[in-house]
């Protein structure tokens, strides 16, 4: 009684001959040849596989430019097309901006943080992690979205999303939003951030982008003007940053009770862009951290199932997913990882994110409880205590049920924030705390 089925993608086209979009999630072997194939017949394209050769994601990218055709990845996990969440998407209101993404999970926090401001996405349109990393894809794929986005008038702003670039490429997205004539935002992870120009903001974080893109969206003129409009959170405020003192002092609410033994940051995230967005706030405040997500060798992990000193680990990295779900599918490994890290004495605090959306665990809170539960006893009785600090990416409308997930956790006596990056800067205050000895 489910939809039709094909053994081909010829035998699909005939059953389904109105498509003109085809998510390919194959092994990465075979994927440049049903991609090919799929462009070849007019499709745009969404490749979910994974471990596509970086040459063959090069000539697929050329041959779907010549055609203006989107080759959405390799790796690509997350898009909204149409108002249509595709593989990790979020249920979001439709709207007038416009998002370009070469990051899966910052596509879906800046998507769900947008709904939450009240305003909407047009197209949410990821391109996989290589387009504006690697020289060689050169952002192909980022730069007829961009162009698409400028030509569509259902968009009114235009929102880029990256892990952190190749600077050339980054330079030539620039230029794009520049030409596109459109109120733009840009946030590249781990580049500095440029002053803004009158249309194009440069954004610091996630919240932020998400933020000035939804005053752009309604109807200000410029960057200025659209800072202007935000406010330090009074708690009341729609638009607002965070308040670093309501922040420190919850912080020392949940460091008074750890022992002093208790000093390290441990950061457990299934979205490598969430995990990215944690390491670069944290990374220079804590004199380092460890990743497996990290570009200097030198604080790469040894072994990524070990955390040693602060540690912050992309549970959804190749390493981990090899043969096995990823851990938004099934949260199993990262309760595993939340008891050993929860034994661990030297831990000061559990960061944490909740990523809600098709695609996802059916109830990715409720599989945490027991490991934080044994966590948090398992610290108790050494005479500590585990501050465990989460964000749930999420909106009300998605199938997981946003308030059910987060009074989960709140039960548990777990500390959520409103956005990863709150939540991150929560977890550090904590860390800073206890690295120095204050209480």
């Amino acid at each position: 009684g489910g939809p039709p089925s094909a053994g081909s993608l010829a035998a699909a086209l005939k059953l389904g001959a109105g498509s003109n979009l085809a998510v390919i999630s194959v092994p990465g072997a075979y994927a440049t040849r049903e991609a090919r194939k799929a462009l070849e017949a007019g499709l745009h394209v969404m490749l979910f596989s994974d471990n596509v050769p970086l040459e063959d994601e090069v000539a697929l990218k050329k041959l779907a430019v010549s055609k203006g055709l989107l080759l959405m990845g390799p790796d690509c996990g997350t898009a909204i097309i149409n108002g249509k969440p595709l593989c990790f998407a979020n249920v979001v209101r439709r709207g007038p901006i416009g998002i370009v993404a070469a990051a899966g999970t910052g596509l879906q926090e800046v998507s769900c943080l947008i709904d939450r401001y009240g305003s909407g996405v047009s197209q949410a349109i990821g391109t996989g992690g290589r387009d504006l990393k690697n020289p060689a894809v050169g952002g192909m794929t980022s730069l007829l979205a961009i162009e698409a986005l400028a030509a569509d008038p259902a968009t009114k702003v235009i929102l880029v999303v990256s892990k952190p670039p190749a600077p050339a490429v980054a330079d030539k997205v620039i230029a794009a939003l520049r030409a596109s004539g459109k109120p733009a935002v840009a946030h590249f992870l781990g580049l500095a951030v440029p002053a803004d120009e009158a249309r194009l903001a440069y954004a610091t974080d996630l919240e932020e982008a998400a933020l000035i893109a939804s005053l752009f969206a309604e109807g200000e003129p410029d960057a200025r003007s659209a800072r202007a409009r935000i406010v330090e959170d009074s708690g009341n405020d729609r638009y607002n940053r965070p308040n670093r003192a309501r922040i420190q002092e919850l912080a020392r609410r949940e460091s008074r009770p750890l022992a002093q033994e208790q000093r390290y940051l441990r950061g457990l995230y299934t979205g490598g862009t969430l995990t990215d967005e944690a390491l670069f706030l944290a990374h220079g405040a804590l004199g380092g951290v460890r990743s497996n997500n990290h570009t200097d060798p030198a604080w790469t992990m040894a072994d990524p199932r070990v955390s040693v000193g602060h540690a912050i680990v992309d549970l959804g990295d190749d390493v981990f997913t090899a043969g096995k779900p990823h851990p938004m599918i099934d949260p199993a490994a990262r309760a595993e990882r939340i008891e050993r890290e929860g034994a661990d004495p030297s831990v000061a605090a559990l960061l944490l994110d909740v990523v809600l959306g098709y695609g996802s665990h059916p109830d990715p809170a409720g599989a945490m409880i027991e490991a934080i539960r044994g966590a948090r006893s398992a610290a108790k009785a050494r005479g500590g205590y585990l501050p465990v600090i989460a964000s749930v990416t999420g909106t009300p409308a998605d199938p997981q049920g946003l308030e059910g997930q987060k009074a989960k956790l709140e039960a548990e006596g777990v500390v959520i924030m409103p956005s990863n990056y709150r939540a991150a800067l929560l977890a550090l205050e904590i860390a800073m705390i206890a690295q120095g000895g204050r209480k």
